[in-house]
């Protein structure tokens, strides 16, 4: 499996990071954060966790109905490669940590990589297009800010293209892999052999799913995803007592939860550091919640977001026998 070289999306991921923490913290009171953070209640964490963790087992459960035209593949695996995958998307940018789950369930499940790899683009897609359909909903009772609109045609164009470009690669396979020999002839054979081999697995992991019950399922699976994603923001913002203090209506959650999904999907940052707390706080913003808590919200929201994950994937990675070390390579070669 081809994988991009990391060093200057790293750099310039970093860069990202220190820009937007700086744009969050220009204006915040440290002592008034502290005071919001001392004064959460953290009763609602557990539940927030557990909520966390089964929503990442159902993208498991639908990953399986994706991967299904390729191979029958049981959840467990899937949901550990999930978690492995997650782990290095906290400390790797651009989501290179896809890469590294496609190649841990491939090596688990003796797949090709690259077929793999595909049913992640197709998840990847799945999930844009209900951000753009809760996005869609959500303008009916709340005004989005003009740059968040924007983002929002930008991302459908993309994803439009992308899907575009997916279904023709997909319908003429043949005349694909015959761009991509001319595309190839300078390198060596061995390395034009490589791509080739790459781009046909790649191309057979974007595949129809194998009954029509099965769009039923995964529709049904990614609308009670994105309910989970929208009931953790608001115990939250229950936590914080923001709801009664700032008297939030209940559509404060589905724009955070929009707002935040933007610095999520868009390559950036290591771990959406910077980028996430930003938004996150922009998003507050909206609500007349005051810089310096809606900062502090956004650490608690990031970190109940990655710190179990960081948890529960190096548990996963010595379990399967691996290390950060290794599969660091293989993202690189």
């Amino acid at each position: 499996m081809v994988k991009p070289s990391i060093n200057w999306k790293l750099y310039l991921g970093i860069a990202l990071s220190l820009l937007f923490m700086y744009l969050a913290f220009r204006k915040v009171n440290v002592a008034q954060m502290a005071g919001a953070f001392t004064a959460a209640n953290y009763w609602y964490i557990l539940p927030v966790v557990i909520l966390i963790f089964f929503s990442h087992w159902l993208r498991s459960v639908r990953w399986r109905y994706l991967l299904a035209p390729v191979q029958t593949v049981r959840v467990a695996p899937l949901f550990n490669s999930l978690m492995i995958g997650y782990l290095f998307n906290t400390f790797l940018p651009a989501h290179l940590g896809e890469f590294v789950r496609a190649y841990v369930l491939a090596r688990k499940e003796e797949l090709p990589a690259s077929a793999v790899f595909g049913t992640i683009v197709i998840e990847r897609l799945i999930d844009v297009l209900a951000l753009l359909l809760l996005m869609a909903l959500t303008m009916i009772v709340y005004p989005f800010p003009e740059w968040v609109k924007k983002s929002g045609y930008l991302t459908l164009l993309f994803i439009v293209v992308l899907f575009v470009m997916l279904i023709v690669m997909k319908r003429y396979a043949a005349q694909t892999l015959a761009i991509i020999d001319r595309l190839t002839r300078p390198l060596s054979s061995g390395w034009s052999g490589q791509i080739h081999h790459q781009v046909d697995s790649f191309l057979q992991g974007i595949v129809a799913l194998q009954r029509p019950l099965h769009y039923v399922i995964v529709t049904a699976l990614s609308v009670v995803i994105w309910l989970c994603y929208g009931v953790t923001f608001q115990l939250v913002l229950h936590s914080f007592n923001f709801v009664a203090t700032y008297q939030l209506p209940w559509t404060a959650s589905l724009v955070l939860l929009v707002i935040t999904t933007i610095s999520i999907l868009v390559p950036s940052s290591p771990g959406y550091v910077g980028t996430y707390h930003y938004l996150c706080q922009l998003s507050l913003g909206l609500f007349q919640v005051p810089t310096s808590p809606a900062l502090t919200f956004a650490f608690v929201m990031h970190g109940l977001n990655f710190l179990p994950i960081l948890i529960v994937g190096f548990i996963i990675l010595s379990k399967e026998g691996l290390s950060v070390k290794s599969l660091q390579k293989t993202v690189k070669q």
